[in-house]
């Protein structure tokens, strides 16, 4: 816990998720992009369709950054199998939310890990010093209402007041009005200031400078060669 400096001087400390408190399951990536290879019947070698998964999952994310908006989950799809050469007329919203079931079946086999090993002592003190916390996360493939059934997993909904993901707000980090939904549910706990609000996270656009232009105080997290955490206070 002392490697993050200063974090008990404020009222509600905000964390992003991936590559902030989680990572993923090395085995889940491959396993998935054979699923949707075998379900779409997409006659291509499994590295191209890799290749389209990989793609539009920085593109989009880029896109949501740049736009503060949320490509839902099944846009990403038809836009992978358009680019794979595939007729998106061939499958309905049905076929994706069928396809969804069976890829979130298998992110739930090959959960996510926590990132470090003291996360779960670590909330745990910030919950005995009486500090609040919370999830603010975008997402794309994977949606919020398996993400908290991850946290849950692990035994660390307790210790959160709320979770928000961009598919559920509809906005994405560092959209302005992304960290809006945030403080809206923060002042539902509390009279807190923006700037007694402390957001965490890995990605400087979305948890760095998207937190500070809103108000609130940021760290970054920056993982050096032994895999420690530091925090950059701003």
């Amino acid at each position: 816990m002392e490697r993050i400096p200063d974090l008990y001087k404020y009222k509600q400390i905000s964390f992003d998720l991936w590559l902030t408190l989680i990572k993923s399951n090395p085995e889940f990536k491959s396993k998935r992009n054979l699923l949707f290879k075998d379900y779409f019947g997409i006659g291509k070698p499994i590295e191209e369709v890799a290749l389209a998964i990989r793609k539009f999952d920085i593109l989009t994310n880029s896109i949501n950054e740049k736009a503060g908006k949320n490509f839902d989950t099944f846009e990403i799809y038809y836009l992978i199998l358009d680019h794979l050469g595939i007729d998106i007329e061939l499958y309905t919203s049905q076929h994706l939310a069928e396809f969804y079931v069976l890829a979130e079946k298998l992110f739930m086999e090959y959960k996510p890990v926590l990132l470090y090993d003291y996360i779960p002592s670590l909330f745990q003190k910030l919950h005995s010093e009486g500090i609040t916390t919370n999830i603010l996360s975008n997402t794309a493939f994977i949606k919020g209402s398996a993400l908290r059934k991850v946290i849950a997993h692990y035994g660390l909904e307790k210790y959160f007041s709320f979770q928000l993901y961009s598919d559920e707000t509809g906005f994405s980090k560092p959209s302005p009005n992304m960290y809006q939904c945030a403080y809206d549910e923060i002042m539902k706990i509390g009279d807190i200031a923006k700037h007694e609000v402390l957001h965490i996270g890995d990605n400087k656009v979305s948890d760095y400078d998207g937190a500070l232009a809103f108000g609130f105080k940021a760290h970054l997290l920056i993982n050096t060669p032994l895999n420690e955490p530091h925090l950059q206070p701003a």
